[in-house]
């Protein structure tokens, strides 16, 4: 059976872990497929994805028997392979969604822990359900973050609460989670708020939403400021004047929702 499912509606794409009998805890084929699902998006029409697991958690992590397996493998071999640009496999489980040119939304409930915490934080947004649980698991195991963790926890959180949550593994509470900033908002639903929140996304030019996440990249990874500065205008350059950019301010004025291709 698939661990992973992928539609589209509406311009929204859906991708859903299937493995909701084992938490969505990720094995080696659950690895794969999610890494499948994100690539298959990267030259579609969406224009928002929302992401989530089936059943009572988003993810739990790493599989117990994966784990296990894994350690039989040569680390060196395994881990410090650039199959994917920068990123070795495991680490394409998160970054593949910060790769895609259009929004992510993830909707969690239930846990998000280790693998499936740093999963979560590829997403541009992260919806929680209030009695959700998180945690930088790995040190339970003797290991550090190494799915992205290292790249998108230090854009979110303080240096003191990273280390402290990396040095301790402890659960996190969804409301604790939100004050710290690894999550963007609480909703008892967070599939149906993750879907209202799409469909505003995929109302907006398509055209400046991609540049809009392209251009908050630049930023977030630059100590340049003169690059940003630079950017910001080469970016703003391409979309005024332009199809997309006229039809919005067209509906503006007219009162009415914008129509694009």
């Amino acid at each position: 059976m698939a661990r992973v499912s992928v539609t589209i509606e509406n311009h929204i794409a859906h991708v859903t872990l299937t493995r909701g009998d084992k938490m969505n805890a990720l094995d080696p084929r659950m690895i794969e497929e999610i890494i499948a699902a994100g690539e298959s998006l990267m030259d579609s029409k969406a224009r928002v994805v929302v992401l989530s697991g089936e059943g009572k958690a988003f993810c739990a992590g790493l599989d117990l028997m994966s784990f296990a397996q894994m350690g039989l493998q040569n680390p060196e071999e395994w881990l410090m392979a650039r199959d994917y640009g920068d990123a070795n496999q495991v680490q394409q489980v998160a970054m593949v969604w910060r790769r895609l040119p259009m929004p992510v939304i993830a909707a969690i409930k239930g846990v998000a822990f280790g693998g499936g915490l740093q999963l979560a934080l590829g997403a541009d947004i992260r919806i929680a359900a209030p009695d959700a649980a998180f945690s930088v698991m790995e040190m339970k195991w003797g290991i550090v973050p190494d799915m992205g963790g290292m790249v998108l926890l230090p854009r979110l959180l303080r240096s003191d609460v990273l280390r402290r949550l990396t040095y301790t593994a402890e659960k996190v509470s969804a409301p604790q989670a939100l004050d710290w900033g690894l999550v963007t908002e609480l909703a008892e639903d967070p599939i149906a708020r993750a879907q209202e929140l799409a469909t505003l996304i995929a109302g907006q030019s398509p055209a400046a939403i991609r540049a809009a996440k392209a251009l908050i990249e630049t930023a977030e990874a630059s100590t340049d400021r003169a690059e940003v500065l630079l950017e910001e205008s080469r970016v703003q350059v391409g979309l005024i004047g332009k199809p997309e950019q006229m039809e919005v301010v067209a509906a503006q004025m007219q009162k009415r929702a914008p129509k694009f291709d």
